[in-house]
């Protein structure tokens, strides 16, 4: 049995890696997702409730799911039109849920406990970190930007400015179940989803670097298709792969990426659709042989890895 252990957060990862990949008995997969959802039903439900963010953990939850299909839809359904800072609306049934059996048993872990029985979770779905924590980034000219929301599409600071320094406020402490997941680990695999707001954060509770420094585990980074205004504007394959780099402490093996580019007409259609994206990451120049670049988008249609495309060439990764 190889186990493997998936950092990220938002949509990414769960569609693209870890439901494409527990159909894989040979596997037994955990993943991490980072604790610094802010927006959205999920930010509401943090000021209102003080519980910790189910948004992402719950995506995970989702993807490694075997429970029936009226649970998926139920775990998926969206609770009228109320509209939350950010324009989102309504409550998700998962996050009710999530939050609603923290608050009442007092205890984030036997929440957990039970939300993985009733969805039939195979493998585990851990958090970060258990603390309440904020994402802050520096920028460029010193000035910071607060929470997960704000960083993912700027609305009171210039998108323009680079970030220079990723933290958390208060640091918080490593979930202890993941430093041992990290130790037993013969896979780590980050990614895909945004540089800053989603994945680094999984990296900076205390504990979580200083252990992947000494883990052996093969690890495995799948860069994101698009740069990002706010984010990652002018960044390349490289780039991306170095700050990964930095954020935990030590060397990848396989940096995955896309080397095609798409019908410029389609490009044009999906940034229209989502105008905080700017390019196709550039890979041109990229050498060395931990970067693997091949075909990984979708055929046709949004700008969007390809579930299938991505599972082939991890599964060739994970069996070399």
């Amino acid at each position: 049995m190889i186990k493997i252990l998936c950092f990220g957060g938002g949509s990414g990862l769960p569609e693209v890696v870890l439901e494409p990949l527990k159909k894989y008995d040979e596997f037994s997969i955990s993943s991490v997702t980072s604790m610094v959802d802010n927006g959205g039903s999920t930010g509401q439900l943090r000021r209102d409730f003080n519980v910790l963010p189910p948004g992402d953990i719950r995506r995970h939850i989702l993807a490694l799911s075997e429970a029936e299909d009226w649970k998926k839809k139920l775990w998926k359904f969206r609770f009228g039109h109320e509209e939350f800072p950010g324009g989102h609306k309504g409550h998700s049934f998962a996050n009710v849920f999530i939050a609603g059996l923290e608050y009442v048993t007092k205890d984030y872990e036997k929440a957990l406990e039970i939300v993985h029985d009733f969805m039939r979770v195979k493998g585990r779905c851990l958090p970060a970190t258990t603390d309440q924590v904020q994402l802050i980034v520096k920028l460029e000219n010193g000035e910071e930007a607060v929470g997960e929301d704000e960083i993912d599409v700027p609305k009171n600071h210039d998108a323009n400015l680079k970030i220079s320094e990723v933290f958390l406020r208060p640091e918080g402490n490593t979930y202890p179940p993941v430093i041992v997941a990290i130790k037993e680990a013969d896979v780590i695999i980050i990614g895909p989803g945004d540089l800053y707001s989603s994945l680094v954060p999984c990296f900076l509770p205390k504990g979580i670097k200083e252990t992947i420094q000494e883990s052996k585990a093969v690890k495995i980074f799948i860069c994101p298709a698009m740069t990002k205004l706010g984010e990652t504007q002018g960044f390349d394959v490289e780039k991306f792969a170095g700050e990964m780099e930095r954020y935990i402490g030590c060397e990848l093996d396989y940096v995955l990426f896309n080397n095609q580019d798409p019908d410029e007409g389609r490009i044009k259609k999906f940034k229209e659709e989502n105008p905080h994206l700017l390019q196709i990451v550039p890979f041109e120049g990229v050498s060395g042989e931990k970067f693997v670049g091949r075909d990984l988008l979708l055929d046709e249609g949004p700008i969007l890895y390809d579930p299938v495309k991505v599972e082939k060439v991890l599964v060739e990764l994970i069996r070399k």
